[in-house]
């Protein structure tokens, strides 16, 4: 029985064995399969979703002023930023941080002139909309908004129409999540005069309105400037874990001036830079060595960031110690001089050179087929209407302060001026009622300018990063001022009527109103222009009182019309101005009609007519109604916006031509130049194509600048 056993035994134990092999080798078939198709299909995705750039051998120089001549910024820059990694851009103050950032962003102002390749994918292209976003080292933000509000608006203004108010509203939400402003929802932003978030939440408003699109491409200029450590590694950690948050693989690019030791653990690889050169570039764990083989090791518990940027800050011009016998202390422009040679000579640059070498000869899609669309225009105009309107409101500084003063200086005016009869004596003071009211009561406009600037800083942030045109922004402002400035004027415009006991009759104080209501209109337009070209205060509220000055100055009223110098002041500035016509149709408004009493019975009349005091006293063109005046002044108010949005426009496109131009005179021979069309659709300055304003070159020699 147990020989007969054995046989059958050893063929179940063969054929079990057989079947085990068989099934095992099918499992490991299976495997093999499964991982090469999960591995093809990692691939493919980071195919799609990733984004690679790299930049080699990057120059920028300021363009020579002709007195201190130009001067290197960036000298021969090399590197790379990989899907699904935080690149931090290290270095002393005024080492090249933030102008390396701006390179790759495209965001190099037209003074700086750049050489080198930058490529996106290995595709030399201009960044599109929604693929990128440039979170800049000011919060820029309108500080009466709720932390909600602000993104939720800015979700409306970036999202396409594909997606409902509703999707809208949630990716909103979930974006304040997953930067840990969920207890800060409703908190208004706050600026001066208002409480508001703190500054890293501040920080944290910005990053959530420039990821709303999903970027895969994410640049932030000192993402912890002015916060303290706790704040700036709970910030790090938030832009850190972006990519875990919503799974796409982003590519993250910061400059960072001094980060903690917890900050400096986040960071994948580093750059190191030190007037304009690269000290290092590679993994962060691996710096502190690379250091220490070059005789500056990093002494135990300091932070590995302090003793980098100590050993490389040549401002104050101090000793370096080092680690090699016999050599005790050197200085630190000798220091940065061995590091910057060690590592242009280490197969770490070698290594740099050759993934920037594979990473732009790798076959992936470009950017181009990724671009993504905006909200439709005419929900861009409502939705800007809508934000604007609510900062106006909420704003004390932008009309509601206003409206005080205006209302106490209509009350001392209709109290000066009170019951001004129909006496020859009226007859001039109406004159200098009207022409105080249509000056100096409109001149108080310009106490608006600061919110005008902090509203221009806003639109020129959200207008880089592409987040709507210039159109929907001169529409969204202009309709939504209209409603408070109908306001400051109806209020002011009936006390001083009334009180003074101007002409009866509505339709002369609706005149009124209307000739008061464009003023307002045009002086504020004026100063939205002033804004656009003088962003600062202090100037720009000089400017603006000294070319309304001069505009009331030959409005026809301190010098009569026909007293004016003719060459300039009188042809064409008389004429330019538009308190001539306010001027004007204010006193037509006012004269036509009523009868003054002569002066001590001069003349055979026992009265002077209104249109006698405005041909004789005022010197006004009498060939046309004051309706003429009224609708010139509407004119002036759309004339005024549409400069407003030329400037812009203007701007815009001449600085890239000015700066291209510029670099085309300084660029020596041995530079090739390569001139690249800039593409009408994509955000203002919003391309990494290695061309600084439309322009790249590529080095053959060692340029020179």
């Amino acid at each position: 029985m147990t020989s007969m056993c054995l046989p059958s035994s050893g063929c179940c134990e063969i054929k079990t064995s057989s079947e085990s092999v068989l099934q095992r080798t099918v499992q490991d078939i299976e495997a093999n399969t499964t991982t090469l198709e999960m591995m093809m299909k990692r691939e493919k995705e980071d195919e799609v979703d990733g984004t690679c750039l790299t930049w080699k051998d990057i120059w920028v120089n300021t363009i020579s002023n002709g007195k201190n001549g130009s001067k290197s910024i960036l000298q021969g820059l090399t590197g790379y930023a990989k899907p699904g990694q935080l690149l931090a851009i290290m270095g002393p103050s005024g080492c090249g941080k933030s102008t390396l950032l701006d390179t790759l962003a495209g965001r190099l102002s037209s003074n700086t002139r750049q050489i080198g390749e930058i490529l996106i994918n290995g595709h030399k292209q201009e960044l599109s909309y929604g693929t990128s976003a440039y979170v800049t080292q000011d919060d820029i933000l309108l500080t009466t908004l709720t932390v909600r509000e602000a993104v939720y608006y800015s979700a409306q203004l970036q999202l396409p129409n594909t997606m409902s108010k509703e999707e809208k509203k949630e990716r909103a939400d979930i974006t304040i999540k997953e930067m840990g402003l969920q207890d800060a929802m409703n908190t208004r932003i706050g600026g001066w005069g208002v409480k508001g978030i703190s500054g890293g939440q501040k920080r944290r408003v910005s990053i959530c309105i420039e990821i709303l699109t999903r970027p895969r491409l994410l640049f932030l200029d000192e993402p912890t400037s002015g916060l303290d450590s706790a704040a700036s590694y709970y910030v790090m950690k938030r832009i850190a874990s972006l990519d875990k948050k919503d799974g796409i693989q982003r590519t993250i690019i910061t400059s960072i001036h001094q980060p903690s030791t917890e900050v400096f653990q986040l960071f994948h690889n580093l750059c190191l830079l030190s007037s304009g050169r690269t000290v290092y570039f590679g993994p962060a764990y691996a710096a502190c060595e690379f250091f220490a083989l070059n005789g500056f090791p990093c002494p135990p518990l300091q932070n590995p960031s302090d003793h980098l940027l100590k050993t490389i800050n040549k401002d104050f011009d101090q000793d370096i110690e080092t680690g090699l016998a016999g050599t005790g202390t050197i200085p630190t422009e000798e220091a940065i001089c061995i590091l910057v040679s060690s590592y242009k000579s280490s197969e770490m640059s070698q290594d740099v050179q050759n993934e920037v070498a594979v990473l732009s000869n790798k076959h992936t899609s470009s950017m181009d087929h990724k671009k993504k669309g905006h909200a439709g225009f005419l929900n861009q105009c409502l939705i800007l209407i809508e934000r604007s309107s609510m900062n106006m409101f909420r704003d004390l500084g932008y009309y509601w302060l206003r409206l005080v003063i205006y209302v106490a200086l209509a009350i001392s005016l209709g109290t000066v001026y009170y019951d001004l009869g129909t006496s020859y004596d009226s007859i001039k003071d109406r004159g200098s009622l009207l022409s105080f009211i249509s000056g100096f009561l409109t001149f108080m406009t310009i106490g608006g300018f600061p919110s005008f600037v902090e509203d221009m800083k806003v639109f020129q942030r959200e207008r880089q990063n592409g987040h709507y045109g210039v159109i929907a922004y001169v529409i969204g402002n202009t309709f939504s001022s209209i409603p408070f400035i109908l306001l400051v004027t109806i209020i002011p415009a009936a006390i001083t009527y009334y009180l003074p006991g101007l002409q009866k009759g509505f339709e002369h104080f609706l005149y009124f109103a209307s000739v008061l209501f464009s003023s307002l209109m045009l002086v504020e337009g004026l100063m939205m222009i002033v804004a656009s070209i003088v962003p600062n205060y202090l100037m720009g509220i000089i400017t603006g009182a000294g070319i309304q000055g001069i505009m009331m100055l030959v409005g026809g009223f301190f010098k009569l019309p026909h007293e004016i110098p003719k060459p300039f002041w009188r042809y064409p500035l008389h004429y330019v101005a538009f308190h001539s016509y306010v001027f004007e149709g204010l006193f037509k408004n006012e004269y036509e009609g009523l009868r003054f009493d002569i002066k001590n019975g001069q003349g055979t009349n026992s009265y002077i007519t209104g249109e006698e005091v405005l041909r004789d006293t005022w010197q006004s063109n009498m060939s046309y109604s004051k309706w003429v005046d009224l609708a010139i002044l509407l004119g002036m108010i759309v004339l005024y916006r549409v400069l407003f949005l030329i400037i812009i426009k203007v701007t815009e496109k001449v600085k890239p031509i000015v700066g291209s131009l510029l670099s085309c005179m300084v660029v020596s021979p041995n530079t090739t130049i390569h001139v690249v069309e800039k593409d009408d659709a994509t955000p203002l300055n919003g391309h990494t194509g290695g061309e600084p304003e439309g322009v790249r070159a590529e080095k053959r020699l060692e340029p020179k600048f």
